[in-house]
């Protein structure tokens, strides 16, 4: 497309069109998974807001709801990162990606003495534990673990468990607290699709495109931790279903009905969000300076410490942090729930702060999430 004059803004709110932050979003939570393709969730309470940001009207127990009826699933589809997705789609997925990044691993693996016999033991004592319906918290597979000879210690566990997970026999399954209960993978995902791996490739970078565009090769490279000549190969396969727009000498990609947006002028420039921290918005690309300058990327990961706060998004960029306030326990034990629930901005602009109309349109946002928590 030609003629049409971009700026960072204007992308960073096709972005949030295309994972349903402006307009009307997705119907249910399950259709939010699917459009996503899969959305960042380390954090647990921060995907449950994240999806509930998605999905108008949405509630938290709504969204632990489709986890613990397995109409959603969170594993580790690509990069060693949690991902909430589609049941469907992680054992395709993990096919493609979990070869390169076990390889990957490798190193560390030898450092904390696995081999493929302590894989293989660790896979009987766990199925042993959880197969014909069963299920085990975190702590009930470790010490299975330990029972069959297989030390737990100094990070050993998480990484066997990521191992049985990667090579899809096991699955995190129902909520249970701000934790989920560990499942037989084909149990409680007893339907998979089943993908070549170009076939795979294909679907994944199209999927992507359609629900992060405008985005690059680069980003879907990082993203899905996919060989960017693999990459190219892919695009050549569905470039005629997307849109390619350049900007400052990149070529981005997005869905048609996204690129569409831009005949009328794109919606959004006075919109504000409190999004999550590690919400797909500003983590699901490689380069995050087009939404987030980059003299204020340490007020996200302080420190470089992996730990993404809170964003205030305006007009499609990232204007500052926020910080939960007034959260009272409600003794459900139930992560994300509170009695009362505020957004506390801490603007990058520390002098000027938020704008009047921003600062009214957040406090919509923290009624919102309020709403959202059931307060």
């Amino acid at each position: 497309m030609t003629g049409i004059r971009l700026s960072p803004g204007i992308m960073g709110r096709l972005r949030l069109a295309a994972q349903g932050l402006l307009g009307p979003g997705f119907e249910t939570v399950p259709e939010a998974a699917r459009a996503m393709t899969a959305m960042q969730a380390q954090d647990l309470s921060a995907v449950l807001w994240a999806v509930g940001q998605r999905v108008p009207g949405a509630r938290v127990d709504d969204v632990r709801g489709a986890l613990d009826r397995a109409e959603v699933v969170r594993s580790w589809p690509m990069r060693g990162t949690l991902h909430v997705l589609a049941p469907e789609d992680l054992k395709w997925m993990l096919a493609i990606t979990s070869d390169r990044l076990i390889r990957g691993m490798a190193g560390r693996h030898r450092e904390l003495e696995i081999d493929a016999r302590d894989v293989e033991a660790s896979r009987e004592a766990a199925l042993e534990l959880v197969q014909g319906g069963g299920s085990a918290t975190r702590q009930q597979l470790f010490a299975a673990f330990e029972a069959a000879g297989q030390s737990t210690a100094g990070q050993r566990g998480i990484h066997l468990l990521g191992m049985l997970c990667q090579r899809a026999w096991l699955v995190l399954g129902p909520t249970a607290g701000s934790q989920q209960l560990i499942k037989a993978f084909d149990e409680w995902i007893p339907k998979s699709r089943e993908l070549d791996r170009a076939e795979g490739i294909a679907e994944l970078l199209l999927r992507y495109m359609l629900s992060h565009g405008p985005a690059t090769e680069r980003d879907f490279a990082w993203w899905s931790n996919t060989p960017v000549t693999e990459v190219r190969t892919a695009l050549a396969l569905v470039k005629d279903q997307l849109v390619g727009l350049e900007f400052e000498g990149a070529t981005y990609w997005l869905s048609p009905a996204t690129a569409a947006l831009l005949e009328d002028g794109v919606p959004g420039q006075r919109t504000v969000l409190a999004l999550p921290g590690f919400d797909e918005f500003l983590l699901g690309y490689t380069d995050r300076s087009l939404v987030l300058p980059p003299e204020h990327a340490d007020k996200i990961v302080p420190g470089g410490n992996g730990v993404f706060k809170k964003t205030i998004v305006s007009g499609g960029q990232v204007i500052g942090t926020w910080a939960r306030a007034g959260i009272g326990k409600t003794g459900t034990g139930k992560t994300g729930t509170g009695k009362a629930a505020g957004v506390v901005p801490e603007p990058f602009d520390a002098v000027n702060g938020l704008r009047p109309a921003a600062q009214k349109s957040l406090e919509l946002q923290a009624a919102k999430y309020r709403r959202f928590l059931g307060a």
